[in-house]
């Protein structure tokens, strides 16, 4: 019974504490992806002032059939600005970046969670985030 009451109740049941830091580091360093969709294309096109074209051909590739966000050789993602260490296009970011670090993978168990706090100075501190709160941003995102 404990087994299947475990599964109904997330570890996080009580709420998480997250405040994100603006350091940067989830755009920045080993090479991965970050899924962005058509309607996000274009608000960063929107933001930026580009067109919706050349954002998808300067920032974007074609990744396992789907469309990720490009990035430098050294992994840095392609908005990242690393000499004020921000994203350019903080305010249009994909959903994918909005709901770091409430992935799934990291929501996974505690310590999966903890795992996170070398890299990630806000995971664990700042602000409470509701378990309803936590459950909509895992929802947006499968990662």
């Amino acid at each position: 019974m404990s087994d299947q009451h475990s599964e109904q109740t997330p570890w996080y049941r009580e709420g998480l504490n997250f405040t994100c830091t603006q350091c940067g580091n989830c755009c920045t360093g080993a090479p991965g992806v970050v899924w962005v969709e058509d309607s996000e294309i274009e608000a960063i096109a929107e933001l930026t002032g580009k067109s919706k074209g050349e954002v998808l051909l300067m920032h974007t590739r074609l990744y396992a059939g789907r469309r990720s966000l490009t990035e430098y050789a050294n992994g840095d993602c392609t908005f990242f600005d690393p000499e004020k260490r921000c994203c350019t296009v903080y305010e249009a970011r994909p959903t994918q970046c909005r709901t770091w670090p409430f992935w799934k993978s990291n929501l996974e168990s505690e310590e999966s969670w903890k795992s996170l706090t070398p890299e990630c100075p806000g995971a664990g501190k700042g602000a409470f985030i509701s378990f309803d709160e936590i459950q909509k941003r895992a929802a947006q995102s499968d990662l």
